[in-house]
Order: C-alpha cells, then sequence, then structure tokens
C-alpha cells in the first residue's frame, strides 16, 4: 500500500512500518513483509481482523532462538494493497500466498497459523505439501463446515452496518472489546488502539468488509484441505490460547488435533484468542522446539 504520509501513522505503527519492507507481487495485490532473524524460516499468518502486526513480538522471539521469522500482510489487511476486484475467499488469499511466497524467494518453511489464517493455511498445504517443513497451529478452525460466526464478529459483513461497525474499531471502544475477547492484560492502550488503525488504513475497512462476506463455510472447502492435514509427512503441533472464549481448546483445537491425527497433546498458553500479544515467547519457544526434534510435539 502507498501512504500519502507515513507521518500521520500513530507512533507504534511508524516503529513498526520501518523494520518492514515492501513486496511486490507482480500481476497481484502487493504487501509489506518483515523478517528477523537468520535460520530456518518460519511463516505465520495472521488472521481477522489484525495484520502481521499481530507477530510483532513473536518475529524477535523466534529470531532469538536461531530462527527467521516471516509475517506478511494479506490483502486487505495492515499495509497490503486493497484492491476492489480482488478474491478475498480463503482460497483466493492462499492463491495469492503462494504468488507471495514466491515473490519473497521462500522456497521451503516452517508454517504457524493463526484464525483465518488456519483455512487459508491448510489450503497452502493442499497446494504445496512438499514445501512444507512443519506446522504449528494457534487458534483456528479446519471443521469450518460446522463455523458459525460469533455475535461480535456478524455486523461487519451487513451491508450498511457493516462499515460502521468498522470504524468504531478505530476509535477508543476497540480497547475494551480486545480486552473481552483478545488479549490479557499487557498490551498497552497504544499498541491495541493500532490494531483498529491497520483496520481501516486507505479504504475505510471496505477490502475487511469483503474478506468477512467471503468466508467459505462449505462443506467443498472443508473436503479440500481435510485429506492433506490427515496425510501430511511434515510434524505438527497445536499451542492454544486456554482462555479463548469463541474458539475453545475443547472445541476446535480437538477438532484440529483429530484433522491432523496428532497423537501429542495440545500445549497451552496464557492468552485469549490473540495469544501472540501474551505469550510470545512460549509460542517462540514450541515452534523451535518443534524444528529442532522434526517429530510431533
Amino acid at each position: 500500500m502507498k501512504l500519502e504520509s507515513k507521518d500521520k501513522l500513530s507512533t507504534v505503527l511508524q516503529e513498526w512500518y520501518a523494520k518492514g519492507a515492501s513486496l511486490d507481487i507482480p500481476g497481484s495485490a502487493s504487501t509489506r513483509i518483515w523478517r528477523q532473524g537468520t535460520g530456518p524460516t518460519v511463516v505465520c499468518l495472521h488472521g481477522v481482523p489484525t495484520s502481521a502486526y499481530l507477530y510483532r513480538k513473536v518475529l524477535p522471539a523466534l529470531a532469538s532462538r536461531g530462527l527467521e521469522g516471516v509475517a506478511m500482510d494479506f490483502p486487505g489487511l495492515g499495509f497490503a494493497d486493497r484492491p476492489i476486484d480482488f478474491d478475498y475467499t480463503w482460497t483466493g488469499l492462499s492463491a495469492w500466498l503462494e504468488k507471495a511466497l514466491a515473490a519473497a524467494q521462500i522456497d521451503s518453511f516452517h508454517l504457524v497459523v493463526h484464525d483465518l489464517g488456519g483455512p487459508i493455511g491448510f489450503d497452502l498445504v493442499r497446494r504445496i505439501p512438499q514445501r512444507i517443513l512443519s506446522l504449528t497451529v494457534l487458534n483456528t478452525l479446519v471443521n469450518v463446515s460446522k463455523f458459525t460466526k460469533p455475535l461480535a464478529m456478524r455486523p461487519f459483513s451487513v451491508p450498511g452496518l457493516g462499515r460502521l461497525w468498522v470504524l468504531q474499531m478505530n476509535s477508543p471502544v476497540i480497547f475494551p472489546f480486545f480486552r473481552w475477547k483478545g488479549v490479557l492484560s499487557g498490551p498497552s492502550y497504544s499498541e491495541i488502539r493500532a490494531y483498529g488503525e491497520l483496520l481501516v488504513l486507505g479504504d475505510g475497512g471496505r477490502a475487511f468488509r469483503k474478506i468477512m462476506s467471503s468466508f467459505e463455510t462449505t462443506r467443498e472447502f472443508e473436503e479440500r484441505i481435510l485429506p492433506p492435514l490427515r496425510d501430511r509427512k511434515f510434524p505438527a503441533q497445536i499451542v492454544w490460547g486456554k482462555h479463548d472464549s469463541e474458539l475453545t481448546v475443547e472445541s476446535k483445537g480437538a477438532d484440529v488435533k483429530l484433522a491432523l491425527n496428532l497423537q501429542a497433546e495440545i500445549h497451552e498458553v496464557e492468552g485469549k484468542h490473540f495469544l501472540q500479544e501474551n505469550s510470545a515467547d512460549e509460542i517462540a519457544d514450541r515452534i523451535a522446539l518443534l524444528v529442532k526434534t522434526g517429530k510431533d510435539v
């Protein structure tokens, strides 16, 4: 996304922007990418209503453990382009991600998925299973045909109301909302306000609303992603924010464990849905362990 003036960004986002680099993707939406550290590459996928900013604590934690942490904004979110005619379905975003990885010259990599980055990442596994070295699953969903949007998320995709609902996220309202559903104590008011600022950047949240209206909660999509997960040749693990009241470990975590045919127990950490905010070091520890052992943990 070309910004008219980065000076209009909050200090938090100016600092975050400066740590990244532009990633041009020929023939598609371009984005911004953050890469920290050297060593085996770990690609971290975000969901909604977030962006790569969610991993700003995880990336340096990975770097300190001898890994290269990578995160990029999906089209329609963060600093990525927000084209009107883009395919914002999960299939469209996974197809874009494959192109983005090629543009970033990332071949084989360890994959981390969260929230809607789960279905998108699982579809990427279907596309390029031979390039996935390991999979770490954070609070997400896999049995998508049974998914119902939480009440707080439904207004985003309602015509008329959706625009107002997004705009109020770029206000002080986002702070109690994130505290309620997303994070434990820790992130500052300024850090949380940055999520709202990024959500509406450049288009008032129009592209985000398209994403929210393009969920592929169908049996067809589900039946595409399940076999590659079941037949995986790479090690996997599940790390879950234990206080997530919507995507609970007992329900959605158990679904993922079954889909992966994973015998290892789910590793629970302190955190709600956005567990990266409260348990970045522990998440990085678990990823490093999976990379080191090369087997399910």
